[in-house]
């Protein structure tokens, strides 16, 4: 569907479905370019998700209150829905692995199996084998469900393939033999392949694979944090890119890998390890700088310095930053009192994007950067943030009643 299509779409169903609003009224938002068109329709191919115009009605049964039963209510929804599409193509990418995380993170935060068994089931058909040789961080990631399941109950089977990749990766210095690129020369990688390497340590208590961490991660952090800023260039291209109003892109999904990958590594690290520090800073300065970007509707745009030129919010992105803060309250590494207020207005705005049959939408589609997208648009890496950080969030109000 070209640019033209889809506005004409677009304004068909507001006539539709608005009562007020007339054929000749444009969307309130920018729609897609045809070369983010053709983004989104290789994705809808992929079955990574859809786009449509109208998404249906909008969820009236969930709660914003930060209560654990309220909380556990939006995350069925969104996971139910989501694990009934996503079965019939299961896959090894990055964007089915994030998901996967939040399967195994859902599970653990209902005390439901089924979403457990559905990684086991899927564990199972791809003989716990990750996709390539030599693979980069994309193609770890799904490594991480291997090795949480393997954790659960410890079959050699379940890690020999990971164990065996990671021995061809561990010496490298680079991508791969011919490619000069450093392993995470792009921030989302933060996310994908640092967990795996910290179970794996965890597993085998083999300081090896927590060295190599502290190494790759230097690495990406020198070349790729702004230490003005506090947030991290998508990769190295972006360090001289400027948005419509003259300031830096960082993009929101970005920015939540990072976050994402923070939360799920530092657990991992000793607390006697000199080199835990230099992550707890990351978590608590990006955090500092993330909250300061809040939108008034609790969310974050995909440009997050230039939210005027993206005004849909961005439901990846926020539901990761959710995720990352949740963690940092939760480990004491972020004050309650400053970012319980953050991380509730914004749950409060993710939760307006769920649909009634269970949809999360607001999700932008693959890519590097900001782009434009529809408010019904949702992917299964989205989906992956949403349930990791609602099971974050029963795990900040276990407590309260």
């Amino acid at each position: 569907m070209n640019k033209i299509s889809v506005l004409a779409a677009v304004m068909s169903a507001l006539a539709t479905l608005g009562g007020c609003a007339s054929v000749s009224q444009a969307p309130s938002y920018p729609l897609p370019t045809p070369a983010m068109q053709a983004i989104v329709d290789k994705d809808i191919s992929r079955h990574f998700g859809d786009a449509p115009v109208d998404g249906g009605p909008l969820a009236t049964d969930l709660s914003p209150a930060l209560r654990p039963a309220d909380i556990d209510r939006a995350l069925r929804k969104v996971a139910d829905w989501q694990l009934a599409r996503t079965t019939p193509h299961f896959d090894r990418i990055w964007t089915s692995s994030v998901l996967y995380s939040g399967f195994m993170a859902a599970s653990s935060a209902t005390g439901d199996a089924k979403y457990r068994d559905a990684m086991l089931a899927m564990s199972e058909k791809f003989e716990w084998k990750l996709r390539t040789p030599y693979p980069d961080a994309d193609n770890i990631s799904v490594a991480q469900t291997y090795l949480e399941l393997y954790q659960r109950d410890p079959s050699p089977e379940r890690i020999a393939s990971t164990r065996a990749e990671l021995e061809t990766l561990i010496d490298l210095k680079t991508m791969r033999p011919g490619d000069t690129r450093l392993p995470w020369w792009w921030c989302d990688a933060l996310f994908m392949a640092p967990p795996v390497w910290a179970k794996m340590f965890r597993i085998t208590g083999e300081r090896r694979y927590l060295d190599y961490i502290h190494t790759q991660w230097q690495a990406t952090y020198d070349q790729l944090y702004d230490q003005e800023e506090h947030l991290y260039a998508r990769d190295a291209s972006y360090k001289d890119k400027r948005e419509p109003n003259g300031k830096k892109v960082f993009w929101s999904r970005g920015e939540g890998w990072v976050l994402g990958g923070l939360a799920r590594t530092i657990d991992f690290i000793p607390d006697n390890d000199p080199k835990k520090p230099f992550y707890v800073t990351q978590l608590r300065q990006m955090s500092a700088r993330l909250a300061q970007l809040q939108g008034k509707d609790g969310l974050w745009h995909a440009g997050l310095l230039d939210p005027a030129s993206y005004p849909l919010p961005e439901i990846s992105g926020s539901a990761l930053f959710v995720y990352g803060m949740a963690y940092g309250v939760n480990r004491g590494y972020l004050d309650a009192a400053t970012y319980r207020p953050v991380i509730e207005k914004a749950w409060a705005g993710i939760l307006k994007n769920i649909y009634a049959d269970g949809r999360l939408g607001g999700i932008q589609q693959t890519g590097a950067e900001p782009a434009y997208y529809l408010p019904a648009s949702s992917y299964n890496y989205g989906v992956g943030g949403f349930l990791l950080a609602a099971a974050e969030l029963k795990t900040m109000t276990k407590d309260d009643k």
